[in-house]
């Protein structure tokens, strides 16, 4: 089983403070900027040196963050996988709960969620 860095993706309260502060500030390049009408919602990807991405994400109304995806601060941490389904049967047979598989409407890669203990959700992303 090998695990790679693919992104860190994080939400943020004031969407253009953090782009002006990530691609201004840190002087991280921009890969592409969305705007997702149905959850109004902005995702701005940034390239990592190593080949890595920082994904920010923008919503309405954030709560604070309790434990999981969707609210201020950490999203979750994700893992590079080059064969996704060896890997979800590997970590199933260790007990590990795993997401159905979904597929990234931007890009058509599969990816899928589980938690670590305290609930840090962590993604499987399959890129070949």
């Amino acid at each position: 089983m090998t695990f790679e860095f693919h992104h860190v993706a994080i939400i943020v309260n004031d969407y253009e403070r953090s782009k002006q502060f990530y691609t201004q500030t840190l002087g991280l390049e921009k890969i592409r900027e969305t705007y997702r009408k149905a959850r109004q919602s902005w995702k701005l990807d940034l390239k990592l040196h190593g080949g890595g991405q920082l994904e920010l994400f923008s919503f309405p109304h954030t709560p604070e963050r309790p434990s999981r995806p969707e609210a201020c601060g950490l999203r979750h941490l994700a893992f590079r996988v080059r064969d996704l389904d060896g890997t979800i049967d590997r970590l199933t047979d260790k007990g590990v709960v795993i997401e159905p598989v979904r597929i990234d409407e931007t890009t058509g890669c599969r990816f899928t969620f589980f938690s670590d203990p305290d609930g840090l959700p962590i993604e499987l992303y399959e890129v070949l």
